[in-house]
C-alpha cells in the first residue's frame, strides 16, 4: 500500500510541476488505482514520446541557446543537445527545412 501512495505522491508532484497534463495525470492515477492490467490504453495511441520514454516533448528552460527546442529533444531522446543543434544547422544549410522545423517546434512545443 505504501508503494501505491508513494506513486500517487510522485504523480501529484509531477502534475504540480506542470510535467503532466490534467488528462495524463488522471490516466496515470487510474492506472495505479485500478492496476496496470485493468486500465484502458489511451485512445488513438500514445503521443510522441509520452508513453514510450515516459517523457513528453517540452522546450528546455536550462539547456537552451534560442528557444530550448534542442535541449528538450535531447532530454527526451537521451541524445546530447549539441547533436540536435548540429542536425538543425546542417538541415538548414543543405535543405533549408531545418530552420522551418525549428521555428514550428519553438512555437508549438510548450516549455517545461
Amino acid at each position: 500500500m505504501s508503494s501505491m501512495s508513494s506513486e500517487l505522491e510522485r504523480l501529484a508532484e509531477l502534475h504540480r510541476q506542470g510535467q503532466l497534463s490534467d488528462e495524463e495525470f488522471a490516466r496515470a492515477k487510474a492506472r495505479i488505482l485500478q492496476g496496470e492490467a485493468n486500465a484502458a490504453p489511451p485512445p488513438g495511441g500514445a503521443p510522441f514520446g509520452s508513453q514510450a520514454s515516459g517523457q513528453v516533448l517540452r522546450r528546455s528552460l536550462n539547456d537552451r541557446w534560442l528557444g530550448g527546442v534542442c535541449g528538450g529533444l535531447g532530454r527526451m531522446t537521451n541524445v546530447e543537445s549539441w547533436i540536435w543543434r548540429l542536425l538543425f544547422v546542417l538541415t538548414s544549410l543543405c535543405v533549408g527545412g531545418g530552420l522551418l522545423v525549428y521555428l514550428l517546434l519553438w512555437i508549438f512545443v510548450p516549455e517545461e
